[in-house]
Order: C-alpha cells, then structure tokens, then sequence
C-alpha cells in the first residue's frame, strides 16, 4: 500500500481481492524492488519485446485455493447485499 494508494475509496478492498485471486499473493514492496534490480540487471540484457507480470499469476486464468474456496462457499451460501431486494 501506498500513500497514495491509501487515499483510493475501496482500496483495501482492491488489495485483498487480489491478494486472494494471485495464486503466489501479491509481491510486497521488497519483492518488487528486487524484481526492478533484476530487470536494470545484467541477467536480462537479451530479452526483448515481453510482456512481464510481477503480480503473483493475477493477470493468469489460475486462481488460489483460498480464493476458490471461499468463491464456492459464496454460492452455497448467497448473501444479499444490504439495500437490495426483490
């Protein structure tokens, strides 16, 4: 979370969506400074024209135990949200 992030409205919200539907989680700010490192790095003077996700496989079709799990107890036990109804 950033500062600036924290000012977004909904935006813990936003943060444990995909936390939850990263199959690896979301890289926390250490994990992302390396990843810059290895990027500005040597070891990856030949690649060229890629698109590379450092998001924990959200931007995949995979999805986490956790969040599958609690998807599928939504639909076994659907909750209305408050100020809807038939």
């Amino acid at each position: 979370m950033t500062t600036a992030g924290s000012g977004v409205k909904g935006i813990d919200g936003l943060m444990d969506f995909t936390e939850r539907m990263s199959p690896l989680g979301n890289a926390d700010a250490d994990e992302f400074a390396n990843f810059c490192i290895t990027m500005f790095s040597d070891l990856t003077k030949k690649i060229t024209m890629q698109n590379i996700f450092h998001d924990g496989g959200f931007s995949s079709m995979g999805m986490s135990l956790r969040a599958m799990t609690m998807y599928n107890q939504a639909l076994d036990n659907p909750v209305e949200p408050e100020g809807f109804s038939d």
